[in-house]
């Protein structure tokens, strides 16, 4: 599918889905699968193994993470929290903050700026 004025790609239209399916775990990875990118909203799939991450950084939007499958561990201003399937948690625009696979982890990320 492709991305043009904001609209979804790389998802099914018109049709059910289960989120955590649509993403696959990679040995020793972290795996991305955007679904929307423009100046508003960034919507991204991931997958991490493991003990994979994505270290220390700040975002220009509110990062809203919901845990759709695993463990995963969200450090934000240096506090760790532990999500499991279903729990959701917002990391605040510029606070420093990380993601880590506590076990394989996969989860929504939903950016508004």
């Amino acid at each position: 599918m492709l991305f043009k004025n904001g609209k979804m790609k790389n998802i099914s239209k018109s049709q059910v889905l289960t989120l955590k399916d649509e993403v696959a775990y990679q040995d020793g990875m972290v795996v991305s699968k955007t679904l929307v990118q423009n100046d508003a909203v960034s919507v991204t799939l991931f997958s991490f193994d493991k003990g994979e991450e994505i270290s220390t950084h700040e975002s220009s939007g509110d990062a809203f993470v919901t845990c759709l499958d695993g463990v995963g561990k969200i450090t934000v201003d240096g506090i760790e929290y532990i999500l499991k399937e279903g729990e959701s948690i917002v990391m605040p625009a510029k606070h420093p903050h990380a993601v880590f696979g506590e076990e394989r982890f996969k989860m929504l990320l939903v950016v508004v700026f």
